[in-house]
């Protein structure tokens, strides 16, 4: 399989940075960005490189040639006329095998590319777009998808959004069948996502590959500065997913949001105090956030999944607000109690994902690769200590009680202070 790089960008928001080379050769610990891209394909296996070039592409094809000094094959397509992000690839069509991947060359990333693609091949679409959570949802363009991960909405910054959402956002990274290229544009300068991806949400034919490993665009300053920091302290390549992960499981009500009984009124869900900074700092940590959460609510007929999707994209947007993002939320929709008016019999069973029982942390453990040992759950009631020691985890109770927990805070937030610090 191919690997198309696009590095023809200007890179004019972070030219404080560096202005006199392309962006992608400003440098992460002496040595530029593009080459630890390519550093990170080669380890996998993606040894056949074509990168478009334009401003200052020069710099790019004097330093890195036709590739042998690292390690793989490297050609070019010099654009002498802008013709947009995905012009080039038009150019290039005959070049490309029949899905190749595609990436952004002013991203630091380290993703395991071959469970991306063999995500791709499982669901048979011609284009599976990288999607993550992130810090600024409500500045980057949002991916609407239903339970098989098929995108439905493209929602760019440009365009209205519903007042909550879930934080799920296009990395840049991506594999396309070359079937993408059989449509014909009109235009002289081609964007992907506007004029090739964007048209397929709805249609079937593309999906969204959820990944919690990093990738971080440098598009500003203070964006470079934080991928350089990352670095150093070794976050970007623990987190792809061919290394163990660890996670902090959180329980949802009374650690994220305040506690008002079953929470059945989207209206009702309210942050508490201090829980969105406590994320953040997780986030930073190197750690993965993820909630595990019992909602006996759906099996008593109170709440459809549709409106607990609702509360839980209020949730992640109220996060997103403050720079705080979720990696995943499992919750348990069944309850073993039977005989009462209006409750939905088919989700009235003795269930192995309800807390107290480890289910769904045993779940995101395999999704995510995830050395529960080297994890924490954290709630606030017996159930969630229960499941927590029966998953391997160590736990944090919220509160004065004593269920075998191996500490007890206040809060989410005194809990990170203290023992993630």
């Amino acid at each position: 399989m191919i690997t198309v790089i696009m590095a023809g960008g200007k890179g004019t928001r972070i030219s404080s940075v560096a202005s006199d080379i392309p962006k992608p050769m400003i440098e992460i610990e002496s040595k530029p960005v593009l080459e630890h891209e390519i550093e990170c394909l080669r380890e996998q296996g993606f040894t056949d490189i074509l990168i478009t070039v334009g401003h200052l592409g020069n710099i790019i094809m004097d330093y890195f040639g036709d590739g042998a000094e690292f390690g793989v094959n490297i050609s070019y397509y010099f654009e002498k006329e802008l013709l947009g992000n995905a012009g080039a690839l038009f150019k290039v069509k005959d070049q490309l095998t029949d899905d190749f991947l595609l990436l952004n060359a002013d991203a630091m990333f380290d993703i395991d590319f071959n469970r991306f693609v063999d995500y791709h091949y499982s669901h048979g679409g011609i284009a599976t777009l990288f999607t993550h959570p992130n810090s600024h949802p409500y500045d980057s363009g949002v991916i609407v998808a239903d339970d098989n991960h098929s995108v439905l909405n493209w929602l760019s910054k440009e365009d209205e959004r519903p007042e909550y959402y879930k934080n799920r956002v296009n990395a840049g990274l991506h594999v396309l069948s070359k079937k993408i290229l059989d449509v014909k544009v009109d235009k002289e300068k081609i964007d992907l996502d506007r004029d090739l991806l964007k048209p397929l949400a709805g249609t079937g034919k593309m999906y969204c590959y959820d990944s919690p490993e990093y990738v971080r665009d440098m598009g500003t300053p203070d964006r470079y500065y934080g991928v350089c920091e990352d670095y150093r302290n070794g976050i970007i390549k623990a987190r792809n997913l061919r290394n163990k992960q660890k996670a902090v499981f959180l329980d949802r009500d009374g650690t994220i949001n305040k506690y008002v009984g079953f929470l059945t009124d989207i209206k009702k869900l309210e942050l508490i105090d201090g829980a969105a900074e406590a994320i953040k700092k997780i986030n930073e940590s190197g750690y993965l956030a993820i909630v595990v959460t019992n909602q006996p609510v759906i099996a008593r007929g109170e709440v459809s999944f549709e409106e607990l999707e609702s509360i839980h994209n209020k949730m992640e947007t109220l996060l997103g607000e403050k720079g705080a993002y979720i990696n995943g939320i499992y919750f348990c929709p069944h309850h073993p109690d039977k005989g009462f008016a209006g409750e939905r019999i088919e989700y009235k069973i003795n269930c192995e994902c309800r807390k107290p029982k480890p289910g769904m942390l045993l779940q995101a453990a395999g999704d995510f690769n995830i050395d529960l040992s080297s994890s924490w759950m954290v709630g606030d009631g017996r159930n969630d200590i229960e499941a927590g020691k029966s998953a391997g985890c160590k736990t944090i109770l919220i509160g004065n009680e004593e269920f075998g927990q191996s500490v007890s805070v206040n809060s989410l937030k005194e809990f990170v202070d203290r023992y993630l610090e």
